[in-house]
């Protein structure tokens, strides 16, 4: 592949959501292996929410799906190794293109949604996911390895406390607080010049009413041009677990999770996240199953019918690609 194409591609799997817009990646393309490495970029690790850079990682996972869906689109097969190299964390995966002709199509189908993904933190109607639809998220969730649940009744109400008791937490606490302030960029000014980071106008606006898991992502500091609103009073939140809770778990988790977000983009949900009872290890342990107790939550989503957003920035594609011989 020329490098034109090798860049489009690249551009594709940066189109990816992480925890605060951070892309915590970088990439790799060997000209004449006709392969790229993803390595995770942990100077981008926020220190106190994600110490051990399981969310980190969970984001170059949907970067390296991304890839794929990019690869399968074109025509490519790609062969895909995780965590090639026992004496380097930081590399996260190899993707070798092999060929033309790929054999398995539909992440390529998905493609169209890469650019089209947005995490939108706006009220969602009171409208129900179709049965139909669900059905179809928890098998995307499967096919990479995933398990994806709705929770419902008291176990709903159980993750919307877990989920308040966090964003009250953090709230209050100077690491969160720090970690936050880092990815947030307030005013026009800041927006404008942005590459990276949540951007005041993607902040949504601030919750009034409603039982909707949300984060303030102006954490309690003023904020002139937030508007209040009431969120829905029946969400419809999603849990999606893993049998391990190990780094190549994490990674598969991101892939899981991307597809979902894009299939879910493609049927016209909208999608946000939930992940302030996954910042502090006593109530994301209280998140397992409660059934079996089994099961690692990796990440909460929030799904439903929604405004169109604007797109958070993006990272130039030179500040994440290198190319090598």
């Amino acid at each position: 592949m020329d490098d034109s194409r090798v860049t489009e591609l690249v551009r594709d799997a940066a189109a990816a959501p992480s925890m605060h817009n951070a892309q915590p990646w970088r990439f790799r393309y060997a000209r004449s292996r006709h392969a790229f490495r993803l390595h995770a970029d942990f100077d981008r690790v926020m220190p106190h929410t994600d110490p051990d850079a399981r969310a980190l990682r969970l984001g170059c996972g949907a970067a390296l799906f991304n890839l794929r869906v990019a690869l399968a689109h074109a025509g490519r097969h790609a062969k895909v190794t995780l965590l090639p190299d026992a004496g380097d964390p930081s590399l996260l995966a190899t993707v070798e293109v092999t060929g033309t002709g790929a054999e398995d199509i539909g992440p390529g189908l998905l493609h169209p949604a890469i650019a089209r993904r947005r995490t939108s933190r706006h009220p969602f109607a009171e409208t129900a996911v179709p049965e139909h639809l669900r059905v179809a998220l928890i098998d995307a969730a499967h096919r990479e390895g995933a398990v994806l649940s709705f929770p419902a009744d008291w176990h709903l109400d159980w993750v919307r406390e877990l989920a308040d008791e966090a964003e009250a937490r953090n709230l209050t606490d100077g690491g969160s607080a720090a970690d936050l302030a880092r990815w947030t960029r307030f005013g026009p000014a800041e927006a404008r010049t942005a590459a990276d980071g949540v951007p005041e106008y993607a902040f949504g606006p601030r919750k009034h009413g409603g039982k909707a898991p949300v984060r303030d992502f102006a954490g309690g500091r003023p904020a002139g041009g937030l508007a209040t609103a009431p969120f829905e009073d029946d969400p419809h939140l999603a849990l999606l677990t893993t049998e391990g809770d190990r780094a190549p778990d994490w990674v598969r988790a991101g892939q899981a999770m991307e597809r979902v977000l894009l299939l879910a983009t493609l049927k016209g949900l909208s999608t946000s996240f939930a992940t302030q009872a996954l910042e502090w290890p006593d109530l994301r342990w209280s998140l397992r199953d409660p059934g079996s107790g089994t099961g690692h939550v990796q990440m909460i989503l929030r799904l439903g019918y929604g405004p169109e957003c604007p797109a958070t920035p993006r990272r130039p594609v030179s500040d994440v690609l290198e190319f090598a011989p």
